[in-house]
């Protein structure tokens, strides 16, 4: 190669790095234009956790009578100090009545000790669930930090509670498994003063220092920010972050965001969108021509921070979990489910039970879950509780109940060859005009619980 060719070759490749390399700006329709990393989209089941100085009092009222919201022990700082309805009132009701009424919040800091918490052996649950992300709460709206922050000084784990950096170790814990690990922050402290008195100067000297730190001290595969509502987006200078996390940090490339940067950001910027209980955003769950990445997030409980009042009818069965995975995987999006651990670090034996049961199912019908997408011929189905996922050419076909009548798919070729993912045994076909009839094997235990999926091997375009 002559020097001429070889001064145009290296030109080339570096005209391709720059081009590789798209500088985001600080606008939406720039931070707009970013991917979201594929890894993420085929991931599909992450767990939330919800854990903070809120799980020594760990209480929140339940019963018909309080709405979802009413029902968050994390909440309960603000409930006890600042709500005047039913809802505060039962919360107060509570707090006096077990720790007395000079008992303060901040009081239970030192309790919050987490002296039975073994990162491994939550990341091997996590594992063993199916997971394939975590994301946990590094600072709720209490301000208390899981890391030894600059700007939350005696107000963070290292210096009262646990003396442990329980961000750092449970990081650790989960990127050495291989899974990917994300941090919930709240954008708003409920009882700082300079938030407060003056939201500018908490943004530049509080707020921001605080999040690039944990993102340049962690390097998380997801930023997952909340507690945005009070202020546009432009108060938190969210793009400006982005634009950062996007173009400087380590995490540049793979790093992924949610949607909650400001009160006019949900369902329209920042990275992929977010459901909480269905509520948030329902409108965008419920359009079926939704092809924005979206993640719905809820509790195995009613509480998303571990909630002692809770009895066995508040949480969720193992097929209603289940069947909320195939829902929102069928429609394009992933599940977040959350997990509160106790403030002595132990998580409660009914959640691992949960996550177990999952973690059960996706081994034998993960196929249909991981690294699928939407089948645009699943919204003329007729047969209620019966979803439909894609991988490449294979069709999945994913029953909430075991199906008592044939099922008929229409507008598909003829398999070429046909299972059901819980015994891997062929299953009676007729093949009609590019609709198949299923008939569904007798039913045995060995057939599977919770769902049945059927897979179709070949059957799309």
């Amino acid at each position: 190669m002559t020097m001429k060719k070889q001064l145009l070759f290296a030109l080339v490749l570096f005209c391709s790095a720059a081009s590789a390399q798209k500088k985001y700006t600080a606008s939406w329709a720039s931070i707009d234009s970013r991917p979201i990393p594929a890894w993420y989209t085929n991931a599909k089941f992450g767990i939330f956790i919800h854990w903070g100085v809120y799980s020594v009092p760990a209480y929140a009222p339940v019963g018909k009578e309080f709405d979802v919201y009413s029902k968050y022990a994390e909440w309960y700082w603000n409930r006890l100090e600042n709500d005047t309805t039913n809802v505060g009132r039962a919360f107060r009701h509570f707090h006096e009545k077990t720790y007395g009424k000079n008992f303060k919040y901040r009081d239970f800091a030192p309790m919050f000790k987490a002296e039975l918490f073994n990162p491994s052996q939550w990341v091997d649950l996590f594992v063993a669930s199916g997971a394939k992300y975590v994301v946990l709460t590094s600072k709720h709206h209490e301000g208390y930090t899981l890391w030894h922050s600059a700007q939350s000084p005696g107000w963070n784990s290292v210096d009262v509670g646990a003396h442990r950096d329980l961000a750092g170790d449970l990081t650790h814990a989960v990127k050495a498994k291989g899974l990917k690990m994300g941090f919930y922050y709240s954008l708003y402290e409920w009882n700082n003063p300079l938030y407060h008195s003056n939201v500018h100067r908490y943004v530049s000297e509080h707020m921001l220092p605080q999040l690039k730190d944990l993102v340049t001290r962690y390097q998380p595969d997801i930023i997952w920010p909340d507690g945005e509502w009070e202020h546009p987006a432009g108060t938190w200078r969210s793009a400006e972050f982005l634009a950062w996390l996007y173009n400087d940090s380590a995490v540049k490339d793979d790093v992924v965001t949610n949607d909650r940067w400001g009160s006019d950001t949900r369902n329209k910027h920042g990275g992929y969108y977010t459901t909480e209980y269905d509520l948030e955003g329902d409108k965008n769950v419920k359009n079926k021509k939704i092809t924005h990445p979206w993640e719905e997030c809820r509790a195995i409980g009613g509480s998303f921070g571990y909630n002692r009042n809770e009895n066995f009818a508040d949480y969720s069965t193992p097929d209603d979990l289940i069947h909320v995975l195939i829902e929102k995987v069928a429609k394009g999006g992933n599940l977040l489910l959350d997990i509160g651990p106790a403030a002595d670090g132990t998580i409660p034996v009914i959640m691992q039970q949960r996550l177990m049961d999952i973690g059960h199912w996706l081994k034998i019908n993960g196929d249909a879950i991981y690294n699928t997408s939407v089948w645009a011929g699943a919204y003329a189905s007729k047969h209620p509780g019966v979803f439909y996922t894609r991988n490449g050419k294979d069709l999945y076909v994913l029953c909430e109940q075991y199906p008592s009548v044939p099922l008929k798919v229409s507008g598909i070729k003829k398999p070429a060859s046909i299972i059901l993912l819980s015994t891997h045994g062929a299953v009676s076909t007729a093949y009609t005009g590019k609709t198949l009839t299923i008939v569904p094997p007798a039913f045995t235990p060995k057939s599977g619980r919770y769902a049945w999926v059927f897979k179709l091997a070949g059957a799309l375009d």
